[in-house]
C-alpha cells in the first residue's frame, strides 16, 4: 500500500510540474506591436513593429524612443526611488546616503540657483581673465581639458601594444558642434546648423551678462572651424593602428613651439611621464600655428564659451532654456526638456554611479538571470568555435589565433565584484556647480594616477542601472550590465527562441566586436598585433567592402545615406549577432523540434525576437544627427541588413527575387567569421 501511495504521489508531482512547466512557457513576443498587413518577406521589421511605429507617438521630450529607452525610463524610475530615499535620509556626513541625497538637492533646488546664477562661475571667468601671456595660456589648456574643452586632451587608458600597463593618450578636441562635419558640410541643413549655433553663442554670452556678444560668437566660430578643419574624420579614426602614435615627452614638445610644455604639464595634475601616444598623428604639428598665432584675447573668449556652454544647465533656467534650444531642439529635434526630476536623476546616476548601483543591484537583480546569461554566453561561444572552424576562406593558423582569442573572452554579467571608491569626494547641498566640478576633479585623478599602475581588470565601464552592454578589445571582454537583463531582452519566463533572438544576439553582438575591422586587430591579451595571414586578411576585407556597400544603400531623411564605412564595426557585429546566436539557439535545441508556441515556429520566435529589439522611433533631425555622428545604423537596418544574408531567413519566409528582403546573392555580404560562402535561394 505505501508502494501505491508513493506511486500515486510521483505521479501526481510529474504531471502536475509538467503541467506547470507548460504553463509557464511563453512566445515572449508582444504581439500588439506586430503589423499584420505587411508580409515578413518585403521588410520583417515593419511586420514585427509596425502598429507600434503607425500609433506611438514621439514623446515631445525625446528625439528617439526605442526598445532601449523603454527599459531606460524604467530604470530612471528606479534608481528615483533609491535618491528619494537617500534624500529622506538624515545621513551622516560623507556617507554614501549623504553624497546622494545633497547631490540631487543640490540640482532640484531650482530657487537657489536662479538667485546665484551666473554668480556660479564668476571665479573661473576671473581666472580666464587672467590669463596674460602664452605661459598661462599653456597652463590653461590643461585645466580647462579637465573642466569644460580644449583643442587637446589627454588621459590614461591601457596600452595598446602592451595591454599589462597604463600609458597616457593624446586626442583632438575642442569642439562645440557634435564633429567636424558641422563646420564644412554644405548642404541646408547645415548652412542652418551654423546660423543657429553663431546666434546661439551670441545670446548665451548675453544672457551671460559679457559683451560684444555677437563679436564674441564670429571669434569663437571661426577659431572652432579652423580647429576643425585640422580633426581628422571619423572613419580615420576608427583604425586603432592608424591612432596609435608613440612619442617621447621632448618629441610632444617640438611639436608646438613656443607653447609652454612645462606649464601644461604642471596643469596636467600627473606625475611626469617620457612618453604618450598620440591618437591622430599629424594633430598636434597642424594646429601648433593656431595656438602660437591666435590672439591671447581670442583664446580667453574661446575658454570662456567652453565654460558657459559646459556648464549653462547648471545656472539659471534662462540659460539652461536658451542651450536646450540649440542642443536639443536644433539638433534633434526635441519640443520639450524633461521633467527636471529625470535630469536630476541622470546627474547622480552619472556622477555617482556605482553607489547607486550596488542599492540598484541589492534590489533588482535576480541571481538566476545572471546564471542564465552566463549558460547563454557559454553556448554563444561554443557556437563561434564551431563556426570557425567550420571556414573555408580562413586558413588554419589565422583560425587557430581566432580560438585562442574566443576561448580567453571574459564574461562580466550584473555587477562589478568590487565597487568604485568615492570617499574622497566632497558633495555640498548648496553647490551645484561645486558638486560638479570636484566629481569631474575627482574622477579625472583617479584616471591619470592610474599611470604606473597595474591593470585593474574588475572595473567597469558601465554602472549596473545602464541599459546597455559593450566589448572591451584591451581586455577582451564583454559587458552586460544588470538593468538589460529585462524584457524584451531578456525574459526569464519565455522559451528559448525569443532570449536567443534577443539577449543571445547582442551576447554574439558584443563577441562580434572582438573579430571586427577594429575589434580582429587585437589578440586574446588585448594586444594591438597583426595575427592575420595577409591572405586571410584581404579575404575578410573584401567581405567587409560588401558589407559596407549593403549599408550605403540604404537613406534616411532626405535621401541621407548611412555612411556604411563609419558604422561597419556595428554592422558587423549585428550581423555576427544574429547568425551566432541562431547557430547557439540550434546547438540548444539538442536535435529536439521546438514547440509551436502562439502560432509561431521556434525559428519564427527567434527572429521576431531579434526584430522587436530595434524597434525605434526618431525626429528627422535625430535621424541625421544618428548617420553623422552615431556608429549604430538606425534600428530598422539593425533588424533588417543582417537578415538579407542568411539562410535560414531566407528559406522560413521563402523570400525570393521581387520581395522587398531580398538581395542579389552575389552582394551578399559573407563579411564576418560566422558566415558560410554560399546560400539556397
Amino acid at each position: 500500500m505505501k508502494h501505491y501511495y508513493f506511486v500515486l504521489f510521483l505521479y501526481l508531482f510529474i504531471s502536475c510540474t509538467t503541467k506547470k512547466e507548460k504553463q509557464m512557457l511563453t512566445s515572449g513576443i508582444d504581439f500588439s506591436r506586430v503589423d499584420s498587413t505587411i508580409r515578413p518577406q518585403d521588410d520583417f521589421y515593419k511586420h514585427v513593429n509596425g502598429k507600434w511605429l503607425k500609433e506611438f507617438e514621439l514623446p515631445e521630450d525625446k528625439s528617439r524612443y526605442a526598445t532601449f529607452t523603454i527599459l531606460r525610463e524604467k530604470s530612471r524610475e528606479d534608481v528615483k526611488k533609491i535618491i528619494e530615499k537617500a534624500s529622506e535620509s538624515n545621513s551622516r556626513k560623507g556617507s554614501d546616503n549623504q553624497k546622494i541625497g545633497d547631490l540631487y538637492h543640490s540640482y532640484m533646488d531650482t530657487s537657489l540657483l536662479e538667485k546665484l546664477g551666473v554668480k556660479s562661475i564668476r571665479e573661473e571667468l576671473q581666472k580666464i581673465d587672467q590669463i596674460k601671456n602664452i605661459s598661462d595660456l599653456s597652463g590653461y589648456f590643461a585645466y580647462a581639458d579637465i573642466y569644460t574643452t580644449a583643442p587637446f586632451g589627454i588621459y590614461v587608458y591601457i596600452d595598446k601594444k602592451n595591454p599589462d600597463e597604463h600609458i597616457t593618450y593624446l586626442s583632438q578636441s575642442g569642439l562645440g558642434l557634435p564633429n567636424r562635419g558641422y563646420y564644412f558640410e554644405k548642404d541646408t541643413k547645415s548652412k542652418k546648423i551654423r546660423k543657429e549655433y553663431l546666434d546661439h553663442i551670441e545670446k548665451m554670452f548675453e544672457l551671460t551678462g559679457l559683451e560684444n556678444g555677437d563679436a564674441n560668437a564670429k571669434v569663437i566660430m571661426d577659431l572652432e572651424t579652423e580647429i576643425a578643419g585640422y580633426h581628422w574624420k571619423k572613419e580615420k579614426n576608427r583604425d586603432p593602428e592608424l591612432t596609435y602614435n608613440l612619442v617621447s615627452l621632448s618629441e610632444l614638445k617640438n611639436m608646438i613651439p613656443g607653447f609652454k610644455w612645462d606649464n601644461w604639464l604642471n596643469q596636467t595634475l600627473m606625475k611626469d611621464f617620457d612618453k604618450i601616444v598620440l591618437n591622430q598623428s599629424d594633430y598636434l604639428k597642424n594646429v601648433s600655428e593656431l595656438i602660437i598665432s591666435t590672439p591671447i584675447d581670442s583664446w580667453k573668449i574661446y575658454f570662456k564659451w567652453a565654460l558657459i556652454n559646459r556648464t549653462a544647465g547648471l545656472l539659471n533656467s534662462t540659460l539652461e532654456k536658451q542651450n536646450f534650444y540649440f542642443y536639443r531642439t536644433v539638433l534633434s529635434g526635441v519640443k520639450k526638456m524633461e521633467p527636471r526630476w529625470k535630469r536630476g536623476v541622470s546627474v547622480v546616476s552619472g556622477r555617482l554611479g556605482e553607489i547607486i548601483g550596488k542599492v540598484y543591484v541589492e534590489k533588482h537583480f535576480n541571481q538566476d538571470a545572471k546564471d542564465r546569461m552566463l549558460d547563454l554566453v557559454e553556448n554563444l561561444r561554443e557556437a563561434y568555435r564551431l563556426s570557425i572552424d567550420d571556414l573555408d576562406w580562413m586558413g588554419d593558423s589565422t583560425k587557430a589565433q581566432a580560438q585562442i582569442k574566443l576561448e580567453k573572452f571574459r564574461p562580466k554579467v550584473g555587477f562589478p565584484n568590487e565597487w568604485k571608491d568615492y570617499s574622497s569626494l566632497s558633495i555640498e547641498r548648496k553647490d551645484l556647480v561645486g558638486n560638479i566640478k570636484r566629481s569631474t576633479l575627482d574622477r579625472t585623478i583617479k584616471n591619470r594616477e592610474k599611470l604606473g599602475k597595474p591593470i585593474d581588470r574588475e572595473e567597469w565601464g558601465m554602472t549596473p542601472q545602464t541599459v546597455n552592454a559593450y566589448y572591451s578589445p584591451l581586455l577582451n571582454e564583454i559587458v552586460f550590465p544588470a538593468a538589460i537583463l529585462q524584457p524584451p531582452f531578456f525574459n526569464m519566463d519565455a522559451d528559448d527562441a525569443v532570449n536567443y533572438g534577443a539577449i543571445g544576439a547582442v551576447i554574439g553582438h558584443e563577441m562580434g566586436h572582438g573579430f571586427d575591422d577594429k575589434g580582429s586587430k587585437y589578440d586574446g591579451n588585448g594586444e594591438l598585433r597583426n595575427w592575420w595571414t595577409d591572405s586571410d586578411r584581404k579575404k575578410f576585407e573584401e567581405r567587409t567592402k560588401k558589407l559596407i556597400d549593403q549599408y550605403n544603400g540604404y537613406t534616411v531623411v532626405d535621401g541621407t545615406p548611412v555612411n556604411g564605412e563609419f558604422t561597419q564595426g556595428e554592422n558587423i557585429g549585428d550581423l555576427a549577432g544574429i547568425v551566432i546566436a541562431y547557430k547557439a539557439y540550434q546547438l540548444s535545441k539538442k536535435g529536439k523540434d521546438a514547440p509551436e508556441i502562439d502560432g509561431l515556429s521556434g525559428d519564427q520566435r527567434f527572429f521576431y525576437g531579434w526584430a522587436t529589439i530595434w524597434g525605434s522611433k526618431s525626429t528627422d533631425e535625430q535621424l541625421i544627427r544618428q548617420i553623422k555622428t552615431d556608429p549604430h545604423s538606425p534600428g530598422e537596418f539593425r533588424a533588417n541588413g543582417p537578415l538579407v544574408s542568411m539562410p535560414e531567413f531566407i528559406n522560413l519566409y521563402k523570400v525570393k527575387k521581387g520581395d522587398g528582403m531580398y538581395i542579389n546573392p552575389d552582394a551578399v555580404s559573407y563579411t564576418h567569421l560566422t558566415l558560410p560562402t554560399n546560400r539556397e535561394v
